[in-house]
């Protein structure tokens, strides 16, 4: 089992409660631990790509941590980002690749 997200709480509890109790209950208190369904390392999966695909680069390292966790290699991620950059674009795949150095590296 996953462990409890308290990130929303923390970050943006006071500015905007709401969104927190969202971000740390349901996406990760519900979502995240439907593992029966889906395992956290093909959500990390997921959420990578789709991070990538957006260009959201914030939130980038986060989930790439997390995906190196849940047992994503660099063999894989650098597949994952190869593949990519023909259908979300070059210079996405070259800021992801910046990310995962950093995570992969450590």
């Amino acid at each position: 089992m996953a462990r409890k997200q308290t990130a929303g709480r923390d970050q943006l509890g006071d500015f905007a409660p709401k969104f927190a109790e969202l971000n740390d209950d349901v996406l990760f208190g519900q979502v995240w631990s439907r593992e029966k369904e889906l395992s956290p390392r093909d959500r990390s999966f997921l959420t990578v790509t789709a991070l990538i695909t957006k260009g959201a680069f914030a939130q980038l390292p986060y989930h790439m941590q997390t995906a190196r966790k849940n047992g994503i290699t660099k063999e894989e991620i650098a597949e994952m980002i190869t593949q990519l950059a023909f259908y979300v674009g070059w210079p996405n795949a070259w800021s992801a690749f910046n990310v995962a150095k950093k995570v992969w590296d450590d």
